[in-house]
């Protein structure tokens, strides 16, 4: 038999496939469709390393098997060539970014190509291709006019290194993501899309997503972050003798706040505007306006300054560290009215505010906000506590039952030192596992110190007891009381305690029957308190406690007592009523920067006419394609290269005539890939961005496969995009994905990611020529679980090598049965039947391989589909291993084998399947199926346990009975040495699985 020679083989299908075009996708609307796709790469100068394919390979796998199950199959490629890694590639290596990216593309399309993928290159689509960029130009135009694309001059994000302005979504750790260069906030010129207009739609329309990951789906929550609460106005005052020189005469300081007033607000958003009443001061971003429109009332305006330019070199992720000690300064010679009691408040430069999220100014209400708190601390700002904790147990058999009656109860939480060392009173029930504090009810009447003094000699005998003070305000509980079978609403009031001495008393046996009594350090008290009510109490033993949960409003006037959902909503219409604030919903997803000062993008389809005012370039001018110049490097100021080019930017104005310029900013890599899913769909349609009858059958894609680090990016940006153009009518569905699919990191052999910095990238040529496409295919997949990081290993490789030199060795064995003489009879057995093999006979008919056979059908198929590949192949090894054992192997087992074996090796099954003398390629034939009765084993393994140890495994009928089972336990020599002669007291059957004796 000739030997598996993997180069000839690969080399001669890719020919054949390439020239009968079996990947070329066919328009045929009767058949059913599926639409797999792969996230389409960015073409580097670098080429593809193994780690690159793994999920091409998948989608790949998917591919071939649906159409063997006769799906219409839409499995396409294209290149993400325009943004900065392709220009900056182009400047180190002296070269134009057209001619790179050219270069680069053909690398990467030879590399993929000698893995066999089932790629339609008849619909390639590049970002770069003036006649795919025109649709893209379009889609904006189309948001330009409908007021979704508009000019900014605000601060944006600024790579120094790259000389561009970058999206929030380009930062990775508060720094540039292509370079890792710290970045600038750099007022600047841009154009920016209004995607927080899609905010809830694409924040809800995640629900409709039920085949994507949860953890994806979750960080796109979190980073729209949407928030609901109150925008309120602060009127600004000042005290300072520059503003008094600066009014005239006014006597701004006379107790009049409108006296004072500056005829300005100082706004703020907070989610917790039920906490109005305890904002002690206020903190603004260091880019806050109010410091440049207060500077002639701002006493110390020198500090504030230089503040601000440090503020100016941190990037965001250092600013809002929260491991970071808080820094500010105050303005002073300002102050803000909180406008819910009149009080003056303070005004703080803080750079752990930023102007990327709400008005770039915050309320500081310290006792219920962490920063605030620390904040406050240092600078020995008031702490007023105005949310009452209110704690509901939720687990546990005290957990609080929402269909039982209430009991309330007001009760005080004695905490009690020792008289002489540095240690507390601790209580642990005995009928059940509260562990904390002694707990009493305080009579009508009583005063809440004598009520705890009570409760602290009833229950522990102590007799002398000294009140030292409370501990703040009152800890709401609801609990379930067990010993009492009620709910309970507990308004427990902290109290703390000394004893002077050790002096007691007897008390009843009815409490030391309740209560075990210890004294613990304060370590220890921190352990054995078990229930967060306990815990909030002991905390304010030694400090405020800040409590940033919801609970009970306290010391806020009219909100008294309301829950916190309930004083939010009484805040808002209060507000609204007095005209000072209203209802606001906020999001953290910002504004799409949509302007790249570079020269390698998409040019902005605008003309700048000084009579007309910023117009578009007509549709029928698209593509306005890039100019061609020999110096394309960035400028560095602020203005794209294309502003240099006065040839190109000169221009007439579209709607008057007149002199013009065009726009020379660029748009950024990720404009192209926002849709080029679609393009896929019809890909040379001059006349739309896609045909909706074409779109409206392919739509949406079914599967999608790619890394989650585009979960933020990518992901977001595409589907703010769709949406659009299914409002505009372009598409027929307003979500672009069904399915999505993480790839986990294929590592480098020492554990690390494949970098050239660390010299240990593996290069796929090289694995091809050595070991073949097929086993590099096979090896991928194989490694461990798809979504998982795994490292390379060469001897894996090998592992895959051998597996398709024992299939292609099994080749001979197959072709020996292949012409078989029929029985005298002529019948053949079921299983042969069910095969569909004429030649088979009885006596040739393997029952174990037929059953391996079913069951490896069955769990190939749903192993590809649920993206199990690894146990895919695991289940064809198994198969393998036993067809090998055989003294004969059918020709129709083989087959199928084969058929099972293509997805993953396509070159090796489509040789063997055309040796077998079949005239057609494999992947024309159809996917086996099995049969459900043929899949189920005639045998199976029970493992026998006495007293849970295991003593014997049994291989037994699979229909056997469960009385059938237990004799069988039973009669076994080795179980009948364990059981000594005694007769079981228990056995227990796990049907299939186990039996478990007790003796």
């Amino acid at each position: 038999m000739a030997k598996y020679n993997h180069k000839s083989i690969e080399k001669k299908w890719r020919k054949y496939w390439d020239k009968e075009k079996i990947y070329q996708t066919k328009e045929d609307k009767s058949k059913p469709k599926y639409y797999v796709l792969d996230m389409f790469p960015y073409p580097s100068g670098a080429g593809l390393h193994v780690g690159h394919p793994k999920g091409y390979i998948a989608t790949d796998a998917i591919a071939r098997m649906k159409m063997m199950q006769g799906y219409n199959v839409l499995h396409p490629m294209g290149w993400d060539a325009f943004g900065l890694p392709a220009e900056n590639y182009a400047i180190a290596n002296k070269m134009h970014p057209a001619e790179a990216t050219k270069n680069n593309i053909k690398t990467f399309k030879k590399q993929l190509e000698l893995l066999g993928f089932t790629y339609d290159w008849y619909r390639e689509v590049n970002t770069t291709d003036p006649k795919y960029y025109k649709w893209t130009q379009w889609a904006f135009l189309q948001m330009f006019k409908r007021g979704l694309a508009y000019e900014s001059y605000e601060p944006i994000n600024w790579c120094p290194k790259c000389q561009t302005g970058l999206a929030n979504e380009d930062l990775e750790d508060g720094k540039c993501e292509r370079c890792g260069s710290e970045i600038e906030r750099k007022p600047m010129r841009q154009w920016v899309l209004k995607i927080t207009d899609y905010a809830d739609r694409l924040l809800n329309d995640l629900d409709k997503l039920d085949k994507w990951p949860a953890p994806i789906k979750e960080m796109q929550r979190n980073w729209i972050g949407r928030s609901e609460g109150a925008l309120i106005r602060f009127p600004v005052i000042a005290r300072s003798e520059a503003t008094k020189q600066s009014y005239g005469n006014e006597d701004i300081a006379s107790s009049s706040p409108t006296a004072r007033s500056r005829n300005d607000n100082l706004e703020v958003f907070t989610t917790r505007p039920d906490t109005l009443f305890g904002a002690t001061y206020m903190v603004i971003a260091p880019e806050n306006s109010l410091i440049e429109n207060c500077k002639l009332e701002i006493e110390n305006l020198e500090e504030v300054n230089e503040y601000v330019e440090r503020s100016k070199k941190k990037s965001d992720l250092e600013r809002t560290d929260l491991a970071k000690e808080k820094t500010g300064v105050e303005l002073k010679g300002v102050k803000v009215v909180n406008p819910a009691n009149g009080e003056e408040l303070p005004i703080f430069v803080a750079d752990y505010v930023l102007t990327g999220y709400g008005t770039g100014a915050i309320m500081a209400v310290p006792a219920h906000d962490e920063r605030d708190f620390e904040f406050s601390k240092k600078y020995g700002i008031p702490i007023r506590e105005v949310v009452a904790p209110l704690i509901v147990n939720e687990k546990g058999e005290d957990a609080f039952k929402k269909d039982a009656p209430i009991i309330e109860r007001d009760a005080v939480v004695c905490v009690v030192k020792h008289w002489s060392e540095d240690k507390y009173l601790g209580i642990r029930w005995l009928k059940n596992d509260w562990q904390g504090f002694v707990i009493g009810g305080i009579e009508a009447g009583e005063d809440t110190s004598v009520a705890g003094i009570r409760e602290i000699t009833e229950e522990t005998g102590y007799k002398n007891v000294e009140y030292i003070k409370p501990l703040g305000s009152i800890v709401h509980s609801k609990f379930f009381q067990a010993l009492k079978k009620q709910n309970r609403f507990a308004h427990f009031v902290p109290l703390l305690f000394k004893l002077k001495d050790g002096e007691m008393d007897n008390i009843a046996e009815e409490e030391k029957n309740l209560h075990e009594v210890m004294w613990l350090s304060p370590e220890e008290v921190g352990k054995f308190a078990n229930r967060e009510d306990m815990r909030i109490i002991w905390k304010r033993v030694f400090e405020n406690e800040c409590y940033a949960e919801n609970g009970v409003s306290i010391n806020s006037d009219f909100l008294n007592e309301l829950s916190t959902v309930e004083a939010k909503e009484k805040m808002i219409q209060w507000l609204e009523e007095k005209k000072i604030g209203q209802r606001k919903v906020q999001y953290k997803l910002r504004d799409w920067v949509f302007s790249r000062q570079r020269y390698w993008g998409e040019p902005i389809p605008l003309v700048h006419c000084e009579k007309c005012g910023v117009v578009p370039v007509p549709e029928k001018d698209l593509p306005l394609e890039l100019p061609k110049v020999k110096h394309y490097e960035p400028t560095g100021t602020g203005e794209s290269s294309l502003a240099n080019i006065e040839k190109w930017v000169n221009t007439k104005c579209p709607v008057c005539g007149g002199p013009a310029k065009r726009e020379t900013n660029t748009m950024p890599q990720w404009a192209g890939s926002c849709w080029y899913y679609l393009r896929y769909i019809d890909p040379n349609n001059d006349k739309a961005l896609v045909d909706k009858e074409r779109e409206k059958y392919w739509s949406p894609v079914d599967f999608y496969v790619g890394g989650a680090e585009h979960a933020t990016r990518h992901l977001i940006y595409a589907r703010f995009w769709h949406k659009f153009l299914f409002d505009i009518g372009a598409v027929n569905y307003d979500e672009p994905f069904t399915r999505l699919q993480n790839v986990g990191l294929i590592l480098a052999e020492d554990g690390r990611k494949m970098s050239k910095r660390w010299g240990n990238v593996i290069n796929p040529d090289a694995v091809v020529e050595d070991f073949g496409a097929d086993a590099m295919r096979v090896y991928e997949v194989f490694m461990g679980p798809f979504d998982q990081p795994c490292a390379w290993s060469t001897q894996g490789l090998v592992g895959a090598k051998r597996f398709l030199e024992k299939v292609w060795a099994l080749k001979e064995k197959a072709l020996q049965n292949a012409i078989l003489t029929p029985t005298q009879s002529g019948e053949r057995s079921p299983r042969a039947q069910i095969l569909g093999d004429s030649s088979i006979t009885p006596q040739n008919d393997n029952e174990k391989i037929t059953t391996l056979l079913h069951q490896t059908i069955k769990k190939v198929t749903d192993d590809i589909e649920n993206m199990r590949f690894n146990t895919a192949i695991s289940q064809l090894m198994i198969l393998v291993n036993e067809m090998t054992k055989e003294d004969q192997l059918l020709l129709t087992p083989y087959s199928l084998l084969l058929k099972l074996l293509s997805p993953f090796a396509p070159h090796i099954a489509e040789e063997i399947w055309a040796e077998l003398g079949n005239k057609e390629s494999i992947f024309l034939s159809d996917w086996p199926a099995y049969d459900a009765e043929l899949a189920k084993d005639a045998e199976i393994i029970l493992a026998v346990q006495v007293n849970g140890k295991l003593r014997d495994i049994l291989t037994v009928s699979a229909d056997i009975s469960e009385e059938e089972a237990k004799q069988t336990a039973l009669a076994s020599e080795k179980i009948q040495k364990w059981l000594e002669g005694n007769q079981p007291k228990k056995i227990i059957y796990v049907k299939g699985k186990l039996i478990s004796i007790v003796v």
